[in-house]
């Protein structure tokens, strides 16, 4: 919680911070769209009649995620800005921490589907009786390489691989030539590691946030924090520079634009640390004396 800003000489700034928040908040909304298509795309190629509910929300898993990150991102921006102190009731904290759990649960779920991935991944399972990718023709699959899915047909069977051996992954009708089969392992675990970084930086913002709630400013708690999400970003960047060396540039955008909606947190977070310092120190004396 926090008390709105009002200092004349402040305006400016703050409105500027304010606008480039608020245009980072956008663009994540635009790249929601795009995952919601790209997920889509992938549910065409991977799921059949045989599927079950799991393999439907693990196709989705991606558009999952996204929803419950936005609704995470909204309910720290009302936590840490825009509901007042006066406002933050009993109801309205529940109501807050209520949202943040059902988002903590559909992240759980994204979790067990890219672990899922990387799991049926590892296992090498070759296509019998299929010595090139044009064989596979009326068996109904799809091959992928570096995430690009593509219906084998006739037509375009001889240009996509000119391999002479084919491996299933996992229990989707997908299939792949080893090196692609090597670079979707790459891919998956990639993905689960980005989704645990993100969990961790998610569990820092947390304990910030409950420790300023309580008043809590002082100590080696939040330094050592901030510390710790500085290092959890560096390597998001990092698989942000893995992302473009594969092409995958809204991956790389996307990390970047999330990167900054988390920073319009932190913001929020130094700025209401701000107003709560003098308190503290009122605090601190008055208990002294």
């Amino acid at each position: 919680m926090h008390s709105q800003p009002a200092a004349a000489d402040d305006d400016r700034f703050h409105t500027l911070q304010q606008w480039i928040k608020w245009t980072v908040y956008a663009l994540l909304l635009i790249n929601f769209g795009f995952y919601i298509v790209e997920d889509w795309t992938r549910a065409l190629h991977t799921l059949h009649a045989g599927s079950g509910f799991l393999d439907w929300t693990s196709s989705f898993a991606t558009t999952i995620d996204e929803s419950a990150w936005f609704l995470l991102l909204l309910m720290f921006e009302l936590e840490t800005y825009v509901v007042d102190d006066r406002h933050w009731t009993r109801w309205v904290s529940r109501t807050v921490r209520g949202v943040r759990m059902v988002c903590f649960v559909m992240i759980a779920h994204t979790v067990f589907a890219f672990a899922s991935t990387v799991r049926d991944y590892q296992a090498t399972v070759p296509v019998e009786s299929a010595g090139s990718l044009c064989e596979l023709v009326d068996a109904d699959v799809s091959y992928v390489y570096n995430l690009e899915y593509t219906a084998v047909t006739e037509q375009n069977c001889n240009n996509l691989s000119a391999a002479k051996q084919f491996y299933r992954l996992g229990k989707d009708p997908v299939v792949s030539d080893f090196a692609g089969l090597q670079l979707e392992r790459d891919l998956a675990w990639a993905d689960l590691l980005e989704v645990t970084i993100w969990l961790l930086i998610l569990l820092a913002i947390e304990i910030i946030v409950r420790r300023q709630d309580k008043g809590i400013v002082a100590g080696p708690v939040v330094p050592a924090l901030n510390r710790f999400k500085l290092l959890l970003y560096g390597s998001l960047l990092i698989l942000g520079v893995y992302w473009s060396s594969l092409s995958h540039w809204l991956y790389t955008w996307d990390t970047l634009v999330w990167i900054g909606g988390f920073a319009a947190i932190e913001m929020n977070l130094s700025k209401w640390r701000a107003e709560l310092e003098p308190k503290m120190s009122v605090f601190l004396k008055e208990r002294a004396t």
